[in-house]
């Protein structure tokens, strides 16, 4: 497995978009129109492709600069704050026109002199910020240090634009801006040739418009809703496969590579790929379910964590994939379950017992526990290699959350990342290869919070090198996006969870 080759991925879309354009002219996916905004403009056009995902734009005019705009504009209106994101690539040979230009923007209204504010990559590689602050004024802009992005995301917050951008596999580079555009803003993406006698074509994927939490949310009181999506760790690509107005969390990948597991509101969901349509699993009477729920490596059992108030929080109980009656494992809690043992024999859980939060293994039938982890702070997330010889969790007990691993008999742990992010729960690969966990900023977190709504990444590393990990995902989420194990049987893809106040 590898990281996708940019020029390979291009071509691909090239041919993609060759095949398909034209089986769906009249669908906008999640925009409402498209206009070439100018004067006398080059008709473009706007296309979505819905067996891809994929935003197709082709547009011409002089340029977006000065104290007017011509360009292709994919568009719709919003209100309040927002999030933007997309994975942009020109389509064509470089060099044709050194500023042709791909990007977001929002605008004030579509007249060619209207105020604005874009995050742009111009065909050269120029990845900047650029925004006119009133009618006909003359363009401004934020030159990034980074070049060639294709990771494109740009935030409203007030009236400050926040523009993250990053070639794919690396972090965002940031910049911003304050400027007020009104309330009710044109949203979109566009496409600018920089010849007015000459389309230019852009293809838009990953493609997501994200309605953050409001101020004053209350967590675990407030939820957002939710976006079930499937990543290609090898292409980047995503899918979103199921979408709910209710907060779903933490979906496990079930062995036959049919369906997910997920809970939602004390529930435990099976959704079906073909059905399309989420099923209860009978739980019986455990029906306060949390996000630590794991299949073990057959497939056959489920082992889920659930609140029980007497036994002082969180306990955990097995039952067979099918639904049953649980049986309970832990005497007391809070315990929160996180993996197996590939011989199903055991179970690892993080539990707090006098005050600490460690980590421990107990058999899988119940029994004694045994304590794995003993250094001052908070251990958790503890998941089995599938040869059963390493166990991977997350601790702070440096003073920054980062991923460990330690021998499963709890000897030789030793800290795998660098503390530059606080890292949580390490999902380590069927194939034994790869491990992906979630990054949280710093500047957001507390060492010792993988809280909801917040600006995450998810990264991949090889299980042998840890020096460089690569960014695979980049999205608004957090808490019950990757707590679980979510590969796919085959390693090639993973399940997560993103969230957004208005899913669309």
């Amino acid at each position: 497995m590898r990281l996708v080759n940019v020029a390979c991925f291009t071509a691909c879309l090239f041919c993609i978009c060759s095949l398909n354009l034209n089986a769906q002219p009249k669908a906008l996916g999640i925009f409402e129109g498209h206009s070439d905004v100018g004067t006398d403009v080059k008709p473009g056009s706007s296309v979505f492709i819905e067996q891809t995902g994929q935003y197709v734009i082709s547009g011409a005019g002089y340029n977006i600069w000065a104290d007017h705009d011509e360009f292709q504009f994919l568009w719709k209106k919003l209100k309040g704050d927002f999030i933007l994101n997309t994975r942009a690539e020109f389509v064509g040979p470089k060099g044709v026109e050194q500023h042709r230009k791909v990007g977001w923007m929002v605008r004030k209204n579509l007249d060619g002199k209207a105020p604005h504010v874009n995050a742009v990559v111009h065909g050269d590689g120029l990845t900047s910020l650029q925004f006119r602050k009133s009618a006909g004024e003359q363009t401004m802009e934020k030159k990034s240090t980074l070049t060639h992005a294709n990771i494109i995301e740009l935030e409203r917050k007030g009236n400050t634009y926040i523009m993250r951008m990053a070639k794919y596999g690396e972090l965002f580079v940031i910049d911003s801006v304050d400027l007020n555009l009104g309330d009710e803003v044109y949203v979109g993406l566009f496409v600018g040739s920089h010849n007015k006698d000459v389309l230019e074509t852009g293809v838009f994927s990953n493609t997501s418009i994200t309605v953050p939490a409001w101020k004053g949310l209350v967590p675990y009181r407030d939820y957002l809703g939710s976006r079930i999506e499937v990543l290609d760790v090898t292409s980047g690509s995503r899918k979103v496969v199921h979408t709910a107005a209710e907060s779903l969390q933490c979906p496990n990948w079930t062995s036959d590579n049919k369906s997910l597991i997920y809970n939602s509101k004390g529930s435990i969901f099976q959704f079906d790929f073909s059905k399309k349509e989420p099923v209860l699993i009978n739980t019986g009477e455990v029906k306060n379910n949390n996000n630590d729920h794991v299949l073990s490596f057959d497939g056959t059992m489920l082992g889920l964590s659930s609140s029980v108030q007497k036994a002082g929080g969180s306990v955990i109980y097995t039952v067979p994939v099918t639904g049953g009656t649980p049986k309970q494992i832990t005497p007391k809690g809070p315990s929160y379950l996180h993996g197996w043992s590939p011989d199903a024999q055991k179970l690892i859980f993080t539990g707090q017992r006098n005050g600490e939060f460690d980590i421990y293994e107990i058999p899988a039938k119940g029994g004694k526990e045994k304590r794995l982890t003993d250094a001052k702070g908070l251990d958790d997330g503890a998941e089995y290699s599938p040869d059963g010889q390493y166990i991977y969790f997350n601790s702070n007990r440096t003073g920054e959350m980062r991923i460990w691993r330690m021998k499963a008999d709890g000897t030789q742990q030793e800290a795998l990342t660098n503390g530059e992010f606080h890292d949580w729960f390490p999902h380590v690969s069927p194939d034994g290869k790869w491990v992906v966990f979630i990054s949280f900023l710093k500047n957001e977190v507390a060492k010792d919070d993988h809280p909801f709504y917040k600006h995450v990444y998810l990264r991949i590393v090889p299980v042998d090198d840890w020096k460089t990990p690569k960014v695979i995902g980049y999205l608004y989420g957090g808490q019950g996006t990757i707590n679980t194990p979510s590969w796919s049987p085959d390693s090639k893809k993973i399940a997560f969870v993103s969230n957004s106040a208005d899913i669309r």
